[in-house]
């Protein structure tokens, strides 16, 4: 049974380049550093573009005839292109089938290039609002996440506080019997004047009085 070649559908990334990003580089700081950005001219599949032009240029910089007036409704502008680019279409067929050798055949490729393009420069104008709409949604699922973690954060802070009361109901009341076990703090609190008395209280045993001297000592 023979193995099937797995062929990828996009080219093959620069090796000689991907190696460069390896994690040795990476700690040591070793991996090359990013382009600089474009400040002035640049050109793009083929046309030149300046950073100060705006992001979506309109048809006359581009040397290109409008078909539609400078006030328009973009629904309405797409619609009619889209009909039109329809009967194009159907002429070109029309024509190919008649007499595929007409010149009138390479003017409607013309139209159908012309109408096509100014389909994609009124798609392109909504990419400003896509973007602002995409950024929209971005927050409110940042929102919408930090109040979940605030809300969870609650709930667990309110189970934490009923713990805390519930385990100071449980304290037993102060009673004779628990009184005696209290450490007597009078008791330990150390008498001026007395130097040998400066670690341990008066009320000590000799032997704790001794080691609290040779601790002083050390």
């Amino acid at each position: 049974m023979s193995e099937t070649a797995q062929v990828s559908s996009l080219p093959l990334p620069p090796m000689q380049y991907v190696t460069l990003f390896s994690e040795e580089n990476t700690k040591r700081g070793r991996t090359p550093r990013p382009p600089p950005p474009i400040t002035d001219n640049y050109s793009m599949f083929g046309n030149p573009y300046n950073t100060d032009d705006a992001v979506i240029r309109p048809l006359e910089s581009q040397n290109i005839r409008r078909l539609y007036p400078n006030n328009y409704d973009h629904r309405r502008e797409l619609k009619k292109l889209n009909h039109s680019i329809t009967a194009s279409f159907l002429d070109l067929v029309d024509i190919c089938i008649r007499n595929p050798e007409s010149e009138a055949r390479a003017t409607k490729i013309d139209d159908l290039t012309l109408l096509f393009i100014h389909m994609h420069h009124l798609v392109n104008e909504f990419r400003p609002h896509q973007a602002r709409e995409t950024l929209r949604v971005m927050l409110e699922q940042q929102k919408r996440q930090r109040l979940e973690i605030a809300e969870r954060f609650r709930r667990h802070f309110d189970k934490a506080w009923e713990l805390v009361q519930q385990a100071v109901s449980t304290v037993p009341e102060p009673t004779e019997s628990n009184i005696k076990l209290l450490i007597d703090i009078e008791r330990v609190q150390p008498t001026e004047g007395n130097s040998n008395n400066q670690a341990c209280g008066g009320g000590c045993s000799e032997e704790d009085r001794v080691l609290c001297q040779i601790i002083d000592l050390l």
